[in-house]
Parts: C-alpha cells; structure tokens; sequence
C-alpha cells in the first residue's frame, strides 16, 4: 500500500520545521524538499497553530529547543496534553546535547544534533521515525474493535500467547458470554440500539478486567471472549452486566450466558481451550433467561465422546455398523387392522461402545453438519429394502425416511433421492418422505419449493412431529404434504386426560379439513388405540404392535400380511 501511495499517486508526506533562526529553517527546507513537503514555523507558539491545522496529513515535526514565545519543551508538553497530536511524531533538533534524555521523556521520537553534517543521516532518520509512527497509529487503529473499544480478534489471541509464554506458572481463566437472542433485539430495537448495547457491554468487560491483568475481544457478533487471572466468583462480572444494563436501558430485558474454564489447562491449543468455555456457555439452554455453566470433567468426558462419534462415522457406515430398524405402521380403519408401511430408523451398534441411543448420535452429527452422510446411508438401505420384500414376498410395504431442513435445502437433493430410487427399481409411491413440522417454518419458501418437486414427482410426504414445530394454521393449509402425523406427546395421555383428548379431535378436525390421513405415533396401550380408532386416525405405529426392529425380524409382519391377503 504504501509503494502504491509513493510510487503511482506520487504524494509527498508532510513536514513541519520549526525553529526561530530563519537560515536553519531554510537549510532543513532545502534538504528536504526534494522528498517532501515542507512547513515552516518561527516558534512553538506559530508551529503548534500549523499542527492543529494540519494534523490529519502531518507526518512529523522537525523542532528546535531554544525559541522564543514558546520554546521546545513547552511545545512537547501542549501537544502531550491532545491525544490526536501525540500520534505526530517530533524529532528534537539542538546542539545541546545533555537536553537528549529531557526531550524523549517528554515523548520526542528521536534526537538530532546540530549543526546536519551528513544530510543523508538526517534523511534517514526522518524516514525511519515517519515510517514506525505509520506502523503504530495503523496496528493502533486495527488493533481494537471500533464498537465495543476491546481488542480485535488476532491481537486478542497474540496476547493471550504473551501472557503464557512470560506467565507461564499463572492460574488462569476463560470467560465466554453471549447475549441471549441478540438477532430479535436488533430486529426489534434497531440496529443502533443493539450496537449501545454492545458498546455497554464492552466497557463492562473492561472495567472488570482492568486490574486482574486480562484481556478481552469481541469474537463474532455477540459473543466476548474474556482471559484473565483466576476468579474465585467470576459470576461477579455477570452480575455488574445486569444491573448496569439496567441502569442504561430501564426495563428492556437483555440477559446473558456465560461460559467459564477455570484454571485453564496450558498444555491445550489456545483455540481449543476457548472451545472449551465455549461448549459451557452454549450448554445453557434456557436462552430466556442469562446463566452461568462451568467446563468440567463430565462436559470434557461428553466433548471427548461426541468428538469420537464424529471421528468414527465414517468407518461406521464402511463397516455396516449403522443397522436400519423398521416400526411397522399399521391401518386401523378396516375390520382389522393390518400393515401398511414401515418408518425407517438407525441404530449404531459400535464394536467397542455397545449399542449406541440414537438421540445421542444423531443430535451431535446435526450439530456439526455430519447427518446427511448417515442420512444417505438409511436412505439407499430403505429404498433397496423396499424392493427385496417386494421380490420376495411379492407385496409393496412403503418404508418412510425422515429427511432434515438441511437435507432439503442440499443442492441436487430432488435429483439425489430420485436416482436413489431408480436404482433400487422402485417407484416413487413406493417412498415415503417425513418432513419434520419445524422444517417447514425455517426457510419455508424453499423448503416449499422442494417438497413440492418431490410430490410431483409421485413421492408420498408425511409431516412428521406435527404439533412441536408452531406453525401457524395459515401456513399449514399452504404446506405441501399428504399425511399428517402426530407427535407422541399428543397421544401419551389421550385415554387418562380429557384435555389431550380434546387436542387430538382438534388434530383430526384440522386434518379432515384439509383432506390428508393421519398417524398417531407412540402408541402403546390398547386404551389409547381403541380412542384413536374412533376418532378417525388412518394409522398407528408404537410399542401397541411393535418397537422398531431389523430388516429380518420385521419379515414376520410381512408374512401375516401375506397370509391375511390370501383369505
């Protein structure tokens, strides 16, 4: 940048001379007109005038001690009091050479001593002092965040690297805070209102750590990362956040969490270890409310445990230890019941952890974009299952495949599932597709858009956990999707509770509304089905026929069906 600046806009940097004796001041103009521009100034007094005036395009001044009005020193010591004239560097210009020591106190950058022997020593002085003031006031205007006046991110980490390489025997800790929900205060208040209230924040920050030798940075939006000696109550700093927001915004409620790592163990990466208090802080999951979690043993065993599951996926699904389970579904609204389809389900038996709750696995693969590779798997087992009980057994049993918001929005996800069901020579009706409620309310439009592809294309939808996602009864009657499913909590307590009663019939009057079937999952007692039968319920799957099973043992189910259809 600066051989752009020198080199192409050929601008000369700025110089101001002061000194009362006009022949010096010549001399000094001569020397170095050729490689800038020169001011001129009689005494402290005329030059510190021209600095006020100019101080945005001055590079340095060039000043004599011994001036009438208002001398050297008396010049140092105005512009010590501005901080915004500080950032111009002054060399002292003397023949006395016992003022040296004197005049770097007062803040000189350099010394010169008269008369200028050599020019080219001058010169390069000049250069060399204009050339590390630039650097500093450039590291000085990036190193903090402009919002919040903490450290900016790199300058942040640089010092935390300091701090143990000559600290290295300090106990420290990690503080992370995050402001609860911070996107809707922006939306809500605006912009500049979110940005007071991260500048309030900020200094916050900065008073609690300024003797406790930390340091502070504002990590992403509304997020601080926080190092600093050992705190036995570092809820302190969460406690003096609240009440000066209080203080700042009345009764506008903005709560925090906040993660701690206490005496940090060293010997981890910098990164890791504020992953660490950051895995604290996003353990909270009340986000109504501020909190505070600690990093300890049992969070380092379940990070440990999580991070393993993610190492092993892949092997996983080389090795065949994902096995895909099947729930049948059954009709109840004939004569007898009798199987209709089958929703796919994963279990990870794992060679050396046992077998493994699909709420533990699938939940951390969400967590860190790793789902849609096992949700490649199940779908391309399910698929090929469908069509080896239908050679075999010569009958179609529908397997449904639950698929993510993630999934949906994947570039080529349409095109994916239909080569998929090319391959294993089914048809399209043949391959049910659950869409979880919640799925639909974020990126609804695109979401929209491909479920809708999928129905023209003959796939079978179902709208799984119906009830759990807050749609609003406007938007469910725009959703593409051809079986209403409902979620378990619905039917839990249906034959004991005349309130969840009601809530189903509600359920069902909106499904008959809106001409689609329904299932009723988590069945599992004889009462629950009997009431779910007469109000209207097409299907039921739950523990009532069977919990979900592998591919041979569900057979037995096909094989009643096929004895049934015969008579």
């Amino acid at each position: 940048m600066k051989e752009f600046v020198e080199t192409r806009l050929k601008l000369k940097r700025r110089i101001l001379v002061v000194d009362d004796e006009e022949i010096e001041r010549r001399m000094l103009k001569k020397m170095l007109e050729n490689d800038y521009e020169v001011f001129l100034a009689a005494d402290g007094k005329e030059a510190l005038a021209i600095m006020k005036e100019k101080h945005d395009t001055l590079s340095l001044v060039l000043l004599d001690l011994m001036m009438p009005n208002l001398d050297g020193y008396d010049f140092l010591n105005e512009v010590g009091k501005k901080d915004y004239l500080e950032k111009i560097p002054v060399i002292v210009l003397t023949a006395d050479n016992s003022a040296e020591v004197k005049s770097l106190k007062m803040g000189a950058a350099d010394f010169i001593p008269k008369p200028y022997d050599v020019p080219e020593v001058v010169r390069t002085r000049i250069n060399k002092t204009i050339l590390l003031y630039e650097s500093r006031n450039l590291i000085s205007a990036t190193k903090t965040d402009s919002l919040t006046v903490l450290l900016q991110r790199d300058y942040f980490m640089n010092y935390v690297t300091m701090a143990d390489h000559y600290a290295p025997e300090q106990d420290r800790d990690i503080l992370v805070l995050d402001i609860n929900r911070f996107h809707v205060i922006n939306e809500i208040h605006g912009r500049s209102y979110a940005n007071k209230v991260l500048y309030e924040i900020g200094l916050c920050i900065s008073n609690f750590i300024a003797d406790k030798y930390g340091v502070a940075c504002r990590n992403s939006a509304d997020c601080f990362y926080i190092y600093l000696m050992h705190q036995e109550n570092p809820q302190e700093l969460l406690w003096n956040i609240h009440l000066h927001l209080e203080d700042v915004f009345g009764e506008d409620k903005i709560s925090i969490r906040m993660g701690v790592y206490s005496n940090v163990d060293k010997t981890l990466e910098i990164e890791k270890r504020f992953d660490c208090a950051l895995l604290a802080c996003n353990s909270i999951k009340d986000t109504h409310k501020g909190d505070i979690a600690y990093y300890d043993v049992a969070m380092h065993k379940k990070e440990n445990y999580e991070e393993r599951l993610m190492s092993e996926l892949e092997r996983g699904i080389a090795e065949g230890q994902f096995e895909v389970y099947y729930q049948p579904k059954y009709s109840i609204q004939t004569e007898k019941a009798s199987l209709a389809s089958a929703e796919a389900l994963v279990r990870w038996k794992h060679p050396e952890l046992g077998t493994i709750n699909p709420d533990t696995f699938i939940s951390v693969f969400e967590k860190n974009g790793l789902i849609q590779k096992l949700d490649h798997y199940i779908w391309k087992k399910a698929a090929f299952q469908v069509a080896d009980w239908k050679e075999r057994f010569g009958v179609t049993i529908p397997v449904s495949v639950n698929v993510s918001r993630i999934d949906l929005l994947e570039p080529g996800f349409v095109e994916n599932v239909c080569k998929i069901v090319k391959e294993a020579k089914i048809s399209s009706s043949e391959y049910f597709i659950e869409v979880t409620e919640s799925a639909y309310t974020e990126d609804s439009q695109n979401i929209i858009n491909v479920v809708g592809q999928l129905r023209c294309l003959g796939f079978h939808i179902e709208m799984d956990d119906f009830g759990t996602g807050y749609s609003s009864l406007n938007m469910i009657s725009s959703l593409p999707f051809d079986v209403l499913k409902l979620d378990m909590g619905f039917v839990r307590h249906i034959h004991e509770d005349s309130k969840a009663l009601r809530m189903v019939e509600i359920v069902m009057e909106i499904a008959q509304m809106l001409g689609v079937k329904t299932v009723a999952e988590g069945v599992e007692v004889e009462a629950q089905y009997e009431l779910l039968r007469k109000l209207g319920v097409d299907l039921i799957q739950g523990y009532y026929y069977s919990r979900p099973v592998p591919a041979v043992d569900f057979e037995a189910f096909i094989k009643d069906k096929v004895e049934y259809d015969k008579h």
